[in-house]
């Protein structure tokens, strides 16, 4: 059985792509959830990854961090639920986009930080985070349009890309981020996930305030 380690469901981006994605194929695990930003923890971190961070998967004896090394994992020990698209240049523009969302997008990190709790409209929107956004909506229509005929997510069926722009898709609803008519197709569809309701609606319910992610909130 896996063990998935997470952190506030109301905040935590980097833990939500490999829960939704290990919810969307079906691969059972056990969830431990450790509060963020608290006097204890590093120390409780620490004690199932040195890296003191989430998410972190363990398997088999096996400890994994940081998300896309988890979904890579996944996808090797369970080839036949095809986290990647199947089609080498499917699977390639696939690795693409997620390795891009993985390194990039600082500044929409930075202004816009998750918080499922969070219903405003966003006003101060600068020119790199407009370009941050754009970018998004380029990849977004890019995939759909050349690569999303068998289905409504990035790649048809839902795979690891999906599930690393989830967070992306949270951001755009909690601040009320204007797209066009493609790109709110794929968060509405992304949005009407079970999975991702249940995640949304857990959050909603946590009563800690981490201040860091509340900056944005006016």
């Amino acid at each position: 059985m896996y063990q998935l380690v997470i952190g506030n469901k109301n905040y935590s981006s980097w833990s939500l792509r490999p829960w939704l994605l290990m919810k969307e194929m079906n691969i059972d695990f056990d969830e431990v959830q450790v509060a963020l930003a608290t006097d204890k923890t590093k120390e409780l971190l620490k004690s199932y990854s040195g890296s003191a961070k989430v998410p972190v998967l363990i398997h088999d004896g096996i400890t994994i961090w940081d998300s896309i090394a988890i979904c890579e994992y996944l996808s090797e020990y369970h080839p036949s639920k095809a986290l990647w698209p199947f089609a080498s240049e499917s699977r390639a523009i696939a690795r693409s986009v997620t390795a891009e969302m993985h390194s990039g997008f600082t500044t929409l990190r930075n202004d816009l930080p998750m918080n499922c709790r969070l219903s405003t409209v966003y006003q101060s929107i600068s020119p790199e985070l407009q370009a941050d956004i754009d970018r998004i909506s380029e990849i977004w229509q890019f995939c759909r349009h050349n690569f999303g005929e068998q289905g409504d997510f990035l790649f048809g069926n839902f795979s690891i890309a999906d599930a690393m722009y989830a967070p992306v898709v949270l951001r755009f609803k909690s601040y009320g981020i204007t797209v066009g008519k493609p790109e709110r197709d794929y968060m509405d569809k992304m949005l009407s996930l079970p999975s991702l309701q249940t995640w949304i609606n857990e959050g909603k319910q946590e009563i800690q305030i981490i201040d860091h992610y509340e900056l944005k909130s006016d």
